[in-house]
């Protein structure tokens, strides 16, 4: 394989977020482009999902470091001796990275940086120091690098407004979320005994048990819910906030109709499932699991987080939006969601455009690879 077909991707692999699963989903479909791909990685903790696409043009660099920072000696030395076509950076700090590295290396390669959450959604409330740290050193960096993907419309001004980059610069490309063995993945057998049950409506939430994610506010809306008709609440994810919705659940009497079963292992089975899906974000960059669930035909409620949200939904076309952290409007989108479900057809063609093969071209066109001269067959929408 040659140098101008090769792409190298820099990313730090720190937990199963939204970030790592998207650029998992992202690799094979640029390997199924004709485009061979150096994973460039920052293992923090074993990854198993590697696994299924090491191989087919795909070979893994494991840096050996634990944080980005640290990982420049390598990205240099890998740039010299490699000299990939492309290199593309996923998340802030490995944006830096790849800025210093290129700079120290010589090899003229081009950078592009991936963005997928709101910044300064993510930085309200912290000291303006600590905000003004965090965010005024994209001003120096950012102009080093040859383009800006962000996740949506609202990370893409975000990051206009933070960088001072010229809009142009800046390009939305829709997260990869809809895969080819998505389908399959939903079609799996679900365990929990509440699925099973027909007669009681189920309601799904589902990240990490953290601020960001605000599921006490879903939680005491749930309650709400839960006082006018029979349901069932269950939030998938783990974090460091379980003990606080632990004791939410017993204040509020709802440990017989609310479960937090932790993290799981196929999520799409669960949200295929479900009567309902709820985004109870206080921000987000594309919300990715509603995606999904629109994605496999579940109704969904959202918050008008920043960003992504409103996007998705079409300014509440397609499920209502509510404002963040407001427990009545809440639970009354909820209850009317029950009630009014959004047609499955119209929730999967309203989330298309969140394929694999589509994000995979923009990425290859951004990146400065020549389309293939074959069609390529789209992915079927899921479920």
């Amino acid at each position: 394989m040659t140098p101008e077909q090769r792409l190298a991707v820099l990313i730090s692999f720190s937990g199963a977020g939204g970030v790592e699963r998207m650029v998992l989903n992202l690799l094979p479909a640029i390997l199924r482009q004709g485009i061979a791909v150096d994973l460039l990685a920052i293992l923090r903790q074993p990854v198993p999902d590697l696994v299924r696409i090491e191989g087919s043009g795909l070979r893994l660099f494991d840096l050996g470091v634990g944080h980005t920072t640290l990982a420049v000696p390598a990205l240099v030395r890998y740039l010299k001796t490699e000299r990939p076509a492309a290199l593309l950076a996923a998340k802030d700090r490995a944006i830096r990275a790849a800025v210093l590295a290129k700079a120290l290396s010589g090899v003229e390669t081009r950078l592009v940086g991936r963005l997928g959450t709101n910044l300064s959604a993510a930085q309200e409330g912290k000291p303006a120091w600590q905000r003004w740290l965090r965010t005024q050193p994209m001003r120096w960096v950012y102009p080093r690098v040859d383009r800006v993907v962000a996740v949506s419309t609202g990370v893409a001004e975000d990051t206009v407004r933070l960088t001072g980059l010229p809009a142009s610069r800046v390009v939305v490309v829709r997260n990869p979320v809809i895969t080819p063995d998505m389908a399959d993945k939903a079609a799996e057998p679900v365990e929990h005994p509440w699925f099973a049950d027909k007669t009681c409506p189920l309601i799904l939430g589902a990240g990490r048990l953290t601020r960001q994610k605000d599921f006490d506010t879903l939680i005491q809306a749930f309650g709400q819910v839960r006082a006018q008709r029979e349901c069932r609440l269950m939030v998938l994810g783990e974090g460091k906030l379980r003990g606080d919705l632990e004791r939410r659940v017993r204040e509020l009497g709802l440990e017989t109709s609310v479960a937090l079963p932790g993290h799981v292992r196929n999520p799409y089975a669960h949200l295929a499932k479900a009567d309902l899906f709820v985004l109870s974000s206080r921000w987000e960059g594309s919300c990715n699991v509603l995606t999904e669930a629109m994605a496999l035909g579940t109704p969904v409620v959202s918050t008008d987080c920043p960003s992504g949200s409103a996007e998705i939904l079409g300014g509440g076309r397609y499920g209502p939006l509510v404002p963040v952290g407001d427990v009545d409007q809440l639970a009354d989108a909820m209850l009317y969601a029950l009630d009014h479900p959004t047609a499955p057809d119209s929730l999967k063609a309203a989330v298309a455009e969140y394929n694999a093969e589509h994000s995979a071209r923009r990425y290859l066109e951004i990146l400065g690879f020549a389309p293939r001269e074959e069609n390529t067959p789209a992915t079927a929408n899921a479920a």
